[in-house]
């Protein structure tokens, strides 16, 4: 039940929105409608460095939207103090790798507090800490760690890949009730795509982006929109591939991927990150385990991502690497 919410808003008609702009409609919409939800964090009142939060704190002043000091552990921490107490914090932490500062508080106590207490306390929280490849931002700006967090028992992990997504899924992440590391990409702030306020996407739903029967491909974030335009490029040449794109990593969407393995008989998975333990391994062996199917992994290599573009592209997955894939697959 929720207390004092203001009445809701009618869904408008789809429309046009930035990767950005979606995401603020979506907290816009949950602040409206519950009391509990604020935001904290690091440039939150000047709208967020990537927009995220633009004109929140002027709507809803300064008590929801909070500027805090420069310290990830402590912004955490009292992200994890807050959901406790009984409201539903957004914790931002800028990028991924200033949550590393933070981790003791999402490792030891966001994620574990409802399984060490008997569930008698919840941590309904939401840490937005956008990953992957920065342009020209060099190795502590550009890491994709989704699967450090994937590896936690307690957290949800959610990657979106496009407005829609965004919009959706966090909403959906901050109504879950536990705590989600919601990971949004560095650079996909500004792309535009069409966005329904009324579809409701679960967390742990992919989305098929493509059907095809030569072969399974399964990306996300902004990985998962090159695999798409390079499914583009080989449907040229006759080769349907089915692309899927898993939204969320934990939960993943097992049955969409498996079923779609066991009739093409092919699993490509691609990720931006590092190949070495990256989270396409569990996709990987459970796809082997349970089809048998013939699989390849596509991922970075295992280096710091360079500040020169030279350097920068050896650990970027391009369109003719994702493609050179598929057609040794099926040769």
């Amino acid at each position: 039940m929720v207390l004092n919410a203001q009445p809701q808003r009618p869904a408008p008609a789809p429309e046009t929105l930035s990767y950005a702009q979606a995401a603020v409609r979506a907290v816009q919409r949950e602040m409206d409608a519950d009391p509990r939800v604020v935001v904290l964090g690091e440039d939150v009142g000047r709208g967020g460095i990537f927009g995220q939060y633009a004109g929140l704190q002027q709507q809803f002043g300064s008590a929801r939207v909070i500027d805090t000091p420069i310290s990830e552990a402590a912004i955490m921490g009292a992200g994890v103090g807050m959901a406790l107490a009984g409201m539903r914090p957004i914790v931002e932490m800028r990028v991924v790798d200033f949550a590393l500062c933070g981790m003791d508080e999402i490792v030891n106590q966001a994620a574990k507090n409802r399984f060490m207490f008997g569930g008698q306390g919840r941590v309904p929280l939401v840490a937005r800490m956008p990953g992957g490849i920065w342009d020209a931002s060099a190795a502590q700006h550009s890491q994709s760690l989704e699967s450090w967090f994937a590896h936690l028992p307690g957290l949800v992990v959610v990657c979106p890949s496009t407005p829609q997504d965004n919009y959706s899924l966090l909403r959906s992440a901050l109504q879950s009730g536990d705590p989600v590391a919601y990971i949004e990409h560095k650079t996909l702030w500004g792309s535009q795509g069409t966005v329904d306020e009324a579809l409701q996407i679960p967390l742990g739903q992919a989305a098929v982006r493509r059907r095809g029967s030569a072969l399974t491909m399964v990306s996300w974030s902004r990985q998962a929109l090159l695999c798409e335009q390079a499914c583009d490029a080989l449907a040229a040449e006759g080769i349907d591939v089915e692309l899927i794109d898993l939204r969320s990593i934990w939960p993943w969407d097992r049955e969409q991927v498996l079923t779609s393995c066991a009739r093409t008989g092919k699993l490509l998975v691609v990720h931006e990150a590092v190949q070495a333990g990256g989270f396409g391994a569990e996709i990987a062996a459970t796809a082997a385990e349970a089809t048998g199917c013939r699989i390849r992994r596509l991922g970075a290599p295992r280096i710091p991502v360079g500040y020169a573009p030279v350097l920068e592209a050896q650990s970027r997955i391009g369109l003719e690497a994702i493609a050179a894939a598929v057609r040794a697959m099926l040769a």
